[in-house]
């Protein structure tokens, strides 16, 4: 079942929630001329749109065109709520106490022997040695999990985002069941990467969780609000949501938890959805 016909599409939601790897963007990164379009009519209609997603504030530029209106991004998976009109200035953090994530390190450390880190600040990402390399934020520093956490440095006083932390023998969901299974009590943990990558936040912090305070805010319901997904960090998100959509290219957890399917990214998954529900709107307008 791939099609986006289920479930209903509602004719008045006030809030679109979206993630976008894998999601909103295609697999090249890019946002399609469709999906724009779709974005802008669903603003111009007067239904909001958040972008809720696992990266932090900085990795924001491929969509940062795209926000309107209240310019609000959801970002780290639900640790930070960034202002895309001011340059991705962080507005709301809910972070994770350094002595709780240094506990998360030691235990994950005994539980999965060669498990490596790293710290995604307010101000930026460092990292320990044997992390997987990938495009270094400039000024990242390199060093164990147990220095970067040390409430001296670096960062002085920049609020801990999430801990990443790598295995690179372990399958992606039996290294999230461990480290569940040993530190869930401690911490939120997730995943979004197709490798065994665990993203860890403070307790309680999730995609859904700061989504429903910013709707909260607005005075918006869970009823109103549509979301779309594909990964297990946006399980919450999904289940939360009145209606929700996991992409045709979604993880298994994802299509659980979501009340429909849409098709995958790269067919604009979520643009074929906004456009019914503008389509549904227009179609009531006119019976009225």
């Amino acid at each position: 079942m791939t099609s986006a016909t289920e479930p209903p599409v509602p004719a008045a939601p006030r809030l679109i929630a979206t993630d976008l790897d894998g999601t909103l963007l295609r697999d090249d990164k890019t946002v399609s001329d469709r999906t724009v379009a779709a974005l802008a009519a669903a603003e111009e209609a007067g239904i909001e749109v958040f972008f809720v997603t696992g990266r932090p504030a900085r990795w924001m530029d491929v969509v940062s065109d795209h926000v309107h209106g209240h310019g609000l991004a959801i970002c780290a998976n639900g640790a930070a709520v960034a202002d895309l009109h001011a340059g991705g200035r962080l507005l709301k953090v809910r972070g994770l106490e350094r002595p709780i994530a240094l506990d998360v390190v030691h235990l994950l450390r005994a539980a999965a022997p060669g498990t490596s880190f790293a710290v995604e600040l307010a101000t930026g990402i460092h990292y320990e040695p044997a992390y997987p390399p990938f495009h270094l934020d400039p000024g990242a520093t390199v060093a164990v999990a147990e220095k970067l956490l040390h409430e001296e440095t670096p960062g002085a006083g920049a609020p801990v985002l999430k801990v990443l932390a790598h295995h690179g023998e372990m399958t992606p969901d039996a290294f999230l069941a461990l480290a569940r299974s040993i530190a869930g009590d401690r911490a939120s943990f997730t995943r979004s990467s197709p490798t065994a990558l665990l993203e860890i936040s403070g307790p309680g912090v999730s995609k859904a969780s700061t989504l429903e305070l910013c709707c909260a805010e607005r005075g918006i319901s869970a009823a109103e609000v549509v979301a779309f997904g594909d990964m297990p960090n946006d399980v919450e998100m999904l289940s939360w949501a009145g209606t929700s959509y996991a992409m045709g290219n979604a993880h298994p957890a994802a299509l659980a938890a979501a009340s429909g399917r849409t098709v995958t990214n790269n067919e604009d998954g979520v643009a074929v959805v906004i456009e019914r529900i503008i389509a549904e709107r227009a179609r009531l307008r006119v019976e009225r």
